[in-house]
């Protein structure tokens, strides 16, 4: 009889300890318990550490308080100025209220993930291209509370959501970099009309200079066939400005001739000292060429004037 008193007591306690081993649990740091006994929430959500429950009729659901890190799969919309584009995001939310995410929601984890690909869209929609590209703070804030707003009901908090991609078609990048190769030859037109203008007023002032001072104008013409020189490749062609010319011109002429009645003495004996070499050698000249006249000649001139005799007769 005692022995079945002690075998009855045995299976008791193990029944016990088996029964109070099945309702214990444990929650973590990061977690929240949240009962449902027969199915209705209890009022208290249970902290980290141990913690018991009855088995078999309360229901305990961890929840997870950390941020969750959810990406956006990428979506694609037309934008405001009929642009298409995909863009994709990432969400950082996290469960401020384990109640609330256990009972108002099915899957908070799922619906927070829909309503940021829905708000995506509907912002991809609002927006123009270049507000995707450069404006992007403004974006994420207004995607933040198109999220946030619902969110608030199902016991959770959106921390922040960060669009991370915005893809274009290639014939729009295309239009893109002509826009900005255009744009900046434009800049880089300005920024050489400008410097021309500078150094046109440069120039002037240096011509102003240079007038004043035309040898300063050779110098600068033999710095510059110096500077070319140096190259070693080139053929240069110097031009001569009219001004060196007439500089040199000035420098060529001698110095102006004393008044003629100051010289009349020098004048006349050389005139006459070469008036008498010029009529000596004329005369020897003549001499010598009657000299050299041949003998033949002789008869010819006779028979001349014997015809002309018998003519005459």
């Amino acid at each position: 009889m005692v022995e079945e008193l002690v075998a009855a007591g045995v299976s008791v306690v193990s029944v016990g300890i088996v029964y109070a081993m099945a309702g214990a649990r444990v929650v973590k740091q990061y977690e929240r318990g949240v009962v449902l006994r027969l199915g209705r929430l209890r009022s208290d959500v249970r902290g980290p550490g141990f913690t018991m429950v009855v088995p078999f009729v309360d229901k305990l659901r961890k929840v997870n308080m950390q941020i969750v890190t959810m990406p956006v799969p990428a979506q694609e919309g037309i934008t405001r100025d009929n642009v298409t584009v995909r863009v994709d995001a990432v969400v950082y939310f996290k469960v401020v209220d384990a109640a609330d995410a256990v009972i108002q929601v099915e899957d908070y984890q799922f619906a927070v993930s829909q309503m940021a690909q829905t708000s995506l869209r509907s912002i991809i929609g609002k927006s123009d291209l270049d507000d995707l590209l450069s404006n992007r703070e403004k974006l994420n804030q207004g995607l933040e509370l198109m999220i946030d707003s619902p969110a608030m009901g199902w016991g959770v908090q959106i921390d922040r959501v960060e669009i991370k991609d915005v893809s274009l078609p290639e014939t729009m990048k295309r239009s893109m970099a002509r826009q900005a190769e255009a744009d900046r030859e434009r800049r880089a037109r300005v920024i050489n009309a400008d410097a021309e203008l500078q150094a046109s007023k440069k120039l002037a002032e240096a011509a102003g200079v240079m007038s004043e001072q035309p040898a300063a104008l050779q110098l600068r013409l033999l710095q510059t066939v110096v500077a070319v020189a140096a190259e070693k490749n080139s053929t240069l062609v110097l031009p001569f400005p009219v001004e060196l010319l007439r500089f040199l011109e000035r420098a060529q002429q001698p110095a102006a001739p004393a008044p003629e009645q100051a010289r009349p003495s020098t004048a006349q004996p050389v005139r006459e000292s070469v008036e008498q070499p010029v009529e000596q050698s004329v005369g020897e000249s003549v001499e010598q060429s009657v000299q050299e006249q041949p003998s033949s000649l002789a008869p010819p001139l006779g028979s001349d004037s014997e015809g002309s005799k018998t003519r005459q007769d």
